[in-house]
């Protein structure tokens, strides 16, 4: 159990990101959060919708909180809840970075869904993630896109742009096949693969290893074409939409 999480028979207590909330009846909200040591959660915030309540502005998404939950038959209920990292004001000051930790918790939201097995890790990057967002000079895209790719590689879905992912030959290459999961030499290249540029296939590869030096050094259009098949990459392989992506206006100047 992760350092700082609490368990008994009727309650447990866990460090978490807040990923989203929907209402529930007239004052309450069930609120989905990805825990340190619990997994994925969702737990009923009785009364936060009301401007008295002591929840209001802790249960947002993209919020670190530090909660105590009741558990329940259905869905446990939040009974404290104290904020560790509040980055919704550095956040939402800005609508690109705020745009990618929209997506960023729904893919971490997909993701943990069913898995137990790396909820350590999924909850370690998505915290590492939301924190360069709000504090970080880095290109908020770059931050976004390896997170992408770094948590599906934690969930199963390792992408490779520095050899070929069918035969294993290193690269560099100048092909990607986004269902294959990443980069194909001349021999192995199937039919509808990409052919970005040699500073896309570059790029890529340092977003996956998170080798922030050679991902200072792209220019915008690099990190555009870049983006559009890390976008590709996340929609293929969690065979469902990832909504805030229709909001990312990756165009846009930053």
């Amino acid at each position: 159990m992760a350092r700082g999480s609490t368990f008994s028979a009727r309650s447990f207590r866990d460090r978490a990101v807040v990923l989203r909330h929907y209402k529930l009846a007239e004052a309450d909200r069930i609120v989905v959060l990805l825990t340190q040591a619990h997994g994925q959660v969702r737990a009923v915030a009785k009364g936060v919708r009301r401007t008295s309540s002591r929840f209001g502005a802790v249960l947002e998404p993209g919020m670190v909180i530090d909660a105590q939950f009741a558990k329940g038959r259905n869905l446990d209920t939040v009974t404290q809840a104290q904020i560790v990292e509040a980055y919704g004001a550095a956040l939402s000051a800005d609508y690109v970075r705020y745009s990618c930790a929209a997506v960023m918790v729904e893919v971490a939201e997909k993701l943990t869904r069913d898995d137990a097995d790396s909820t350590h890790t999924q909850f370690t990057l998505l915290y590492g993630a939301l924190n360069a967002l709000a504090n970080s000079q880095l290109h908020p895209f770059a931050v976004l896109d390896s997170y992408i790719l770094r948590s599906l590689a934690v969930a199963g879905w390792a992408a490779s742009f520095a050899e070929c992912v069918r035969c294993g030959m290193p690269g560099p290459h100048r092909s990607v096949n986004v269902p294959l999961g990443g980069a194909v030499c001349p021999d192995c290249r199937p039919a509808g693969s990409r052919s970005p540029s040699p500073e896309v296939m570059d790029l890529l590869d340092a977003l996956n290893t998170g080798e922030w030096e050679r991902v200072q050094r792209a220019d915008q259009a690099t990190m555009r074409q870049a983006g559009e098949i890390v976008t590709q990459y996340v929609q293929w392989h969690l065979e469902r939409s990832v909504k805030s992506l229709s909001v990312l206006d990756r165009a846009q100047e930053v």
